[in-house]
This record gives structure tokens, sequence and C-alpha cells, in this order.
């Protein structure tokens, strides 16, 4: 019988053991290190950052001291207080680190592609479906909504487009609800950082099998009429960023 990473009995080996923690704490540290690079870049650029996490910190470990004075438990509950405190303070820096992330992204060439690509939940993102050598384009994205067009760029330009994707596509879906949005700060437009949320409030009108079946049928339009060239993220560095937002929502 060959040695392998296993032994006879199917039992992982010493060697195998000692591999998987290297690379489990390899990993943990790597993940420290983006932290701590996220956290000092967001405390240079945010100055309330640092009063913000103090503060929840502290507050929450006084909330919970003079609570438990009350009933003597003050130094039971204090601890419960500075873990509840420090885990408010990690919220906080996350979502301020978003905040600033998206706010860096807004109205770059291919921010809306990046904003789709980082999206949680179960979104089949296509980039670039359509577009202009302007790097306007539009995105297509099949969820439990139906199919959502996203389009970034100039309003002027993005809506033909916007019109001549709904039209190619509601051919193939049937019936299938089709939305269409163009992201900006106007009227009527879905600001960057409200993507998302956007998305998730819309009504859930087919399941996993329709969105296979969809997802299917236009990937095939996809591969006969090609796609549309686009910067891969609107910043340099988006893939550490996004790996780092990975991080934070871990923790």
């Amino acid at each position: 019988m060959a040695n392998g990473s296993k032994s006879g009995k199917g039992k992982p080996t010493k060697e195998a053991k000692a591999a998987a923690k290297a690379a489990r704490k390899q990993a943990s540290k790597e993940r420290r290190t983006q932290l701590w690079q996220a956290f000092q870049m967001q405390r240079k650029d945010d100055k309330l950052l640092l009063p913000l996490m103090i503060g929840t910190l502290v507050g929450a470990a006084l909330v919970f001291f003079l609570v438990g004075l009350i009933w003597g438990l003050q130094w039971f509950l204090l601890p419960i207080g500075i873990v509840l405190g420090l885990l408010g303070a990690f919220i906080i820096f996350g979502r301020r680190v978003q905040k600033s992330v998206y706010k860096k992204a807004e109205g770059q060439a291919g921010a809306a592609a990046w904003a789709l690509d980082n999206m949680q939940g179960a979104w089949r993102v296509t980039n670039a479906v359509a577009g202009t050598t302007q790097l306007d384009a539009v995105h297509r994205v099949v969820g439990r909504p139906g199919v959502i067009l996203v389009a970034e760029g100039s309003p002027q330009r993005v809506k033909g487009l916007l019109a001549q994707e709904k039209k190619k596509t509601a051919r193939l879906i049937g019936d299938t609800p089709i939305y269409d949005i163009i992201i900006g700060n106007d009227e009527g437009q879905v600001p960057l950082s409200q993507l998302q949320r956007y998305l998730n409030k819309l009504p859930r009108n087919i399941d996993t099998k329709r969105m296979d079946n969809i997802e299917g049928r236009l990937a095939a339009l996809s591969a006969r009429g090609g796609g549309a060239a686009l910067p891969k993220g609107p910043m340099p560095g988006g893939a550490k960023m996004k790996g780092m937002q990975r991080t934070i929502r871990r923790r």
C-alpha cells in the first residue's frame, strides 16, 4: 500500500496534521495583518473612528458595571460588558471601513461591477453584458427576484443599452420579472453604497431551479454576443480590499 497523507486506517498522519496546523496559523496571521493594515488606513482618514470605538467599549463596560451594582454582581457583569463593547467597536470599524471603500469607489468606471462581485447571497452576476467605448456598462444579475440589469456610466447613454439588453433578455426568459437599475445619486437612481440593500428588498419571484434555467439560457446569449471591456475594479488593489472585507465578515 502506497504511503500518502493518511495512514492505512484512513487517519491523517502526523505530517499532515502538522501541515494543516501550520496552514491554519498562516491564514490566521494573514487575517490579523489584513485587519491591522485596514485599521491603520482607516484611522488616518477617519478621525472619528478611535473615539467611536473607545466610546463603545467604555460605554458598554460602564453600563454593565452599573447594572451589576444593583445586585452586587458588578465584577461578574463587567467582563461581559467588555466583551460586548469590543464586539460593538469591531462592528463600528467594519461599517466605517465599508462606507469609506464605497465612497472612494463611487463614480469610477467598474465600481458597480466591483460592488456586485462583493455582494453576499445567492446572486449570479455576469459583468459587462453590454457596454460602450466610454466604459459605460450594463451588468446582469440573476437572483430570486428574477433578472436585474444594473447600469453604470452616463445616464443618457446607458438608458439605450438597458432598453436593448432588456429586450434581448425578455425574449429568452418569458414572464420572469426584469428589473433595471442605474447607479448614481440623482432622482430615480440607486447609490452605489445602497445597491445590495436595494436588491435584497426586491420581491422573491422565482425559485433556485428557475434561476439555474434562466442563467443557462442567458449564458448562451452572452457567449454568442460577447461582453464589453471593463476595468476589473474601481481602484488599484481592489482585490486586497475584497479580501479584507471577507475577513471583517468572518470576525
